[in-house]
């Protein structure tokens, strides 16, 4: 029996099925889907490499949930976040050079050599980025980098608010890390390294909640204050309380959308820099407020506005937490949808187009729905197209996701498990 069939079938085995419902919940169905989708995709990599000398592994990543501190952490501001119970999953074994080849599911095949790790302005705003930008970055910090075969899957649909791409980094940076460093990179710099990628190889502005969420498992606050964030674990679990975390996918496209969320920390860092600062978390919030008035016509109204976000929300973050350190669930989700207000207003990121108002729709439906039943509701992630981030009693989960299907389409809600492991190997 090759290892391709010894590892499927100890997918049934006691041990697999405890690993599984740690990292994905017990909700019905679980097993059944996840040992199907295991299979499947160990089926795919003997499919295309037949590998009979190097060990398959079964490497996954998660994606994350954006819970507060909205467009804060590229300012050096705080977050709360989690990694969720939807991944992006390898079947990957290595090579004995530098290329990487990749399968993944719904894209075209990677080939790509690792020999050459400069940058490729060609290859910008693609997979081939991320993937030279992680082993760029591990190689220069002095990590072993190679080549590997991988067939990939994932559950975190791009475009879907849950970050497939830093799911991705984080798993590439995962995967080079279990074959050739023995799994030794910690959470922060795993994250550090997936943002580099992403940030300068890919070419997009991001800042570090993603990749930290995604690299940290479980739900945390971070403080991005200095260049090591301060990290800390949140023991919270919401199902407990009653409530169903829902993110809705409204259908948006981010394809062209780059220059929308650059502006964004661009202009924070324009007043920052008014005021003697390179991030705004770096400025006083009195002393901001003091000099406004003078501010203006130095750098746009918006710029403004999405100052005051800035310094409300990374404030917000921190009543947040304290709200669930004493079990305060009204508090807690008055802040949240105070969140949610102040993207809205201030940050203006809940629309890029007036002609394209989905997520501002989805934002009143659930308010519609949510407001006089202790739930709450908030943008997203980056925003401007995507997904909204809804608390639901459970009493209404159900009329809650058959209105919103009904409005955006069949399966447009995403109900959520915080996953309390970061990137993660499934030994079979």
């Amino acid at each position: 029996m090759n290892q391709y069939a010894n590892m499927i079938r100890s997918l049934k085995s006691p041990e697999v099925i405890e690993r599984l419902m740690y990292l994905y919940g017990n909700r019905e169905g679980m097993l059944v889907e996840q040992t199907a989708r295991y299979t499947g995709l160990l089926k795919r990599h003997e499919e295309l490499f037949h590998e009979v000398e190097s060990k398959v592994m079964l490497i996954s990543a998660p994606g994350r949930t954006e819970i507060g501190g909205n467009h804060t952490d590229h300012n050096r501001g705080r977050v709360l976040a989690a990694a969720v119970n939807l991944d992006t999953l390898a079947a990957v074994s290595a090579r004995g050079d530098m290329e990487v080849h990749i399968y993944s599911d719904g894209y075209a095949p990677l080939k790509m050599d690792l020999s050459d790790l400069a940058m490729v302005e060609a290859e910008q705003g693609t997979t081939a980025a991320l993937v030279r930008g992680v082993a760029a970055r591990m190689a220069e910090m002095g990590y072993k980098i190679g080549g590997f075969n991988a067939a990939v899957t994932s559950s975190v649909a791009s475009g879907s608010g849950l970050s497939s791409s830093a799911a991705f980094e984080v798993l590439v940076c995962a995967i080079m890390d279990k074959l050739y460093n023995d799994f030794a990179i910690d959470f922060i710099t795993r994250a550090k390294i997936s943002q580099y990628a992403e940030n300068v190889y890919f070419g997009k502005p991001s800042g570090l909640l993603d990749q930290m969420a995604s690299s940290a498992g479980g739900l945390v606050t971070v403080d991005f204050r200095n260049d090591d964030p301060e990290v800390r674990a949140m023991n919270f679990d919401f199902a407990k309380y009653g409530y169903s975390l829902v993110v809705v996918a409204t259908g948006g496209s981010h394809a062209d959308l780059t220059d929308d969320y650059a502006a964004i920390p661009a202009e924070m860092k324009q007043v920052a820099a008014l005021l003697g600062e390179n991030y705004l978390r770096r400025v006083r919030p009195e002393e901001f407020y003091q000099a406004l008035p003078g501010l203006r016509g130095k750098v746009s109204d918006r710029a403004l506005m999405r100052a005051m976000h800035f310094f409300e929300e990374d404030e917000r973050v921190a009543r947040q937490v304290a709200a669930l350190d004493r079990e305060d669930l009204f508090a807690f989700m008055w802040e949240i949808i105070c969140s949610g207000r102040s993207s809205y207003m201030y940050l203006q990121n809940v629309y890029a187009r007036p002609e394209d108002q989905s997520l501002s729709l989805a934002l009143a439906m659930a308010e519609h729905m949510l407001n006089d039943k202790d739930g709450a509701w908030r943008i997203h992630g980056g925003g401007f197209a995507g997904t909204t981030l809804n608390f639901v009693p459970q009493a209404q989960l159900q009329a809650f996701i058959d209105t919103m299907e009904a409005a955006f389409g069949q399966h447009c809600c995403h109900v959520l498990a915080i996953r309390p492991e970061g990137p993660a190997v499934v030994e079979l």
